[in-house]
Parts: structure tokens; C-alpha cells; sequence
């Protein structure tokens, strides 16, 4: 048996702040500060420039679902078949592929962050529809 690092729930270096965020409810994605240009998953540059200046800003946690599917398959203990798997565009631009809670959404439903708890674990970002259009 290895002891593990009590750490490594938080990720590597690069992904520890959006985990820690996560852990308050929050959702981060990176920003460029050179060109503003948004992104997920975390990287150590910019896509769109190349600039090593990104850094982590607050998202407002909602978007359109961009595609989905469901899973019938039993891959996992936290879910139980069949779950919905969407792609998510934020009003930010970037694209963040999570579960649905709260009923199924459709292409080009507006959806909302809301969070799922882990033992142990910090939690999931997972998105429902949102009441209202905003």
C-alpha cells in the first residue's frame, strides 16, 4: 500500500484551482490576458496566441447544450444507466463536456452549472436547465 498525497484530489499544479473553486461551487476557466481569449480544458499557454500570460477567471456558469447523448452503459458507481452526457458552449465560448441533473436538456437548451457531491472527492460540475432565459 502507497501512501497517497492528500493533494492529488486537487489534480496536478495545473488543474488545483479550478478543483479548489470547485470545492466552493464555483466554476473557473482560464483567460489570456495578452488577447482575452477564454479556454478549457487548463493549459500552461494560449491557444489563440501562444502568450504563457492565462490565468483563471470566475465563469457565470451558463451556456447552450452544443450536442448530447445518452449512456446505457453501466461505467461508473456514481451512475446509474441511462444518464445524459452533454457538451456544454458557456457564454464565454469554451466548451465543457459534463452530466445532466434535474430532467434531460436538449441541443441548444440554456443550462446552468450546479455541482455533485464525491466522498473524498472535490465535486462535479454537472449542469440542469435554467428557469429563465438570462
Amino acid at each position: 500500500m502507497t501512501n497517497q498525497d492528500p493533494t492529488m484530489k486537487y489534480g496536478d499544479a495545473l488543474t488545483q484551482p479550478f478543483w479548489r473553486a470547485a470545492e466552493r461551487h464555483v466554476l473557473m476557466i482560464q483567460h489570456c490576458a495578452d488577447c482575452g481569449h477564454h479556454q478549457f480544458y487548463p493549459r500552461p499557454f494560449c491557444l489563440q496566441c501562444e502568450s504563457e500570460h492565462v490565468g483563471w477567471v470566475e465563469s457565470k456558469g451558463k451556456g447552450v447544450v452544443y450536442a448530447s447523448t445518452t449512456v446505457y452503459l453501466d461505467v461508473s458507481t456514481e451512475l446509474e444507466p441511462p444518464y445524459q452526457v452533454v457538451l456544454v458552449e458557456l457564454d464565454e465560448g469554451v466548451r465543457l463536456l459534463a452530466n445532466t441533473v434535474d430532467g434531460n436538456c436538449n441541443m441548444d437548451d440554456r443550462v446552468e452549472v450546479a455541482w455533485r457531491q464525491r466522498e473524498g472527492f472535490p465535486p462535479l460540475a454537472v449542469f440542469r436547465a435554467c428557469s429563465s432565459y438570462s
